[in-house]
Formats: C-alpha cells, sequence, structure tokens
C-alpha cells in the first residue's frame, strides 16, 4: 500500500509543476502575432493611467498587492498601436475596484477615451492598453483566457 501512496503523491506534484503558468506562458510569441505588427521597445499604452500603473506597481503594493514579476509587450502598425502588461503577484491580485477606477475613472469601463481591459486570475493580472478592435488585443486575449481558466 505505500508504494501506491508514494506513487499518487509524485504524480499528483508532477501534474501540478505541469499546470503552472508563467508570464512567458501568457506572452504572445512572434509567430501569434497579427501581421503587420512589429514589436517595439518600451511601453506606448493608449492612456497614461495603464503605463504609470505598470511602471510604478510598487507604490500601489499596499492595495493591489506584492508583484512578484511583471512584462511588458508594445507593438505598432499602420493603424494601431499599444502595449500589454503582465503582472505575476505573491498572492491571488486583491486590487480590482481600485485598478477600475485607475484605468477608467467614474465610468466604471472602457470607454473609446480610455478602452484598457484587464483579466485578473488567481496571482495573474493582463492589461491591454489598446483600442477595443484591435486584431493584436484579440489574438492575446484569447490566448491569455484559455491558459488562465
Amino acid at each position: 500500500m505505500k508504494p501506491t501512496i508514494l506513487l499518487f503523491t509524485l504524480f499528483f506534484l508532477s501534474a501540478t509543476n505541469s499546470f503552472s503558468q508563467t508570464l512567458a506562458d501568457l506572452k504572445l510569441k512572434p509567430k501569434e502575432i497579427p501581421k503587420g505588427y512589429i514589436a517595439n521597445d518600451g511601453n506606448i499604452c493608449v492612456t497614461p493611467q495603464a503605463c504609470n500603473f505598470y511602471t510604478d506597481i510598487e507604490t500601489y503594493s499596499n492595495i493591489v498587492g506584492t508583484v512578484k514579476s511583471k512584462a511588458i509587450q508594445s507593438f505598432k502598425n499602420k493603424g494601431d498601436k499599444g502595449s500589454i502588461m503582465y503582472f505575476e503577484f505573491d498572492h491571488v491580485f486583491k486590487g480590482d475596484r481600485f485598478l477600475q477606477g485607475l484605468l477608467w475613472g467614474k465610468a466604471g469601463e472602457p470607454t473609446a477615451e480610455h478602452p484598457e481591459e484587464y483579466i485578473a486570475k488567481g496571482k495573474f493580472l493582463v492589461i491591454w492598453s489598446l483600442k477595443a478592435d484591435s486584431p493584436l488585443k484579440e489574438k492575446s486575449e484569447t490566448k491569455v483566457e484559455a491558459i488562465l481558466e
């Protein structure tokens, strides 16, 4: 009976590790980037609030939690540009209400002027600072939602 318990424990531990996500898993790979888009260094958010949140995340740690790691991807094409910001927190992200106010103000939801959207799932937060109809946002959002579900 003891070998069975040991085998079950080893299987469970290996299965748990295989389902662990990282920021690298969430980021778009070169082959996933829609045609016409090129990677851009730095941040080119649609509005300054999103990029300020990314740059100064430590300032907000008492509200949203402590960041374990963060990454950003920025892209341009003829009619679209923006950034995708990825965060992994030490614990579950706890700043929904704060982030909504920061990104959208009194509107409480994305607008044409402030089109940022985000997903917060467990320890991960992804913010899309792109136009609402951006093919890049759609591609990234589909990937992130599939991984974090």
